[in-house]
């Protein structure tokens, strides 16, 4: 795992995204000069601006306009941010994630709840199926 990576899980890049992207989604090798090969496809930690321009060029989609329709199903997504469960696995086909998008966002103990525990992981997914589907945590609890 890059440092980046690791940093981002930790909560220690409150200013970045990170983006993992399948290789069945995405088939572009020049991507891993930006990120980090992982199984599967290729993880990307950079700088939310750039983070999200990343995100909208790869997917067609928005990075706040799909991580606010994916807020309406849970669904467990890996701590280092490179597998999803899909809420819809039940169903026929393949159901791996095509991307992840990720925030992280800082401890606020206003709030209350995780928010109050510690800096906390927000991701977002995309299954092959279709199904948008979203996870939280606190960094603190990443196995990363």
């Amino acid at each position: 795992m890059t440092d980046s990576r690791a940093e981002f899980l930790a909560g220690q890049r409150l200013e970045d995204v990170a983006l993992f992207l399948a290789d069945s989604f995405v088939d572009d090798d020049r991507l891993e000069q930006f990120g980090e090969r992982v199984d599967g496809g290729v993880l990307i930690v950079v700088d939310g601006e750039r983070g999200r321009s990343a995100f909208q060029a790869a997917t067609g989609t928005g990075a706040m306009e799909f991580a606010k329709s994916a807020m309406q199903r849970e669904s467990p997504i890996a701590d280092d941010l490179t597998d999803g469960t899909c809420p819809d696995e039940e169903g026929d086909g393949n159901h791996d994630p095509q991307f992840i998008f990720a925030f992280a966002e800082a401890q606020n103990e206003d709030v209350g709840g995780i928010y109050a525990e510690g800096d906390v992981i927000h991701a977002y997914g995309r299954c092959e199926c279709g199904a948008a589907y979203s996870d939280r945590w606190n960094a603190s609890d990443s196995d990363a």
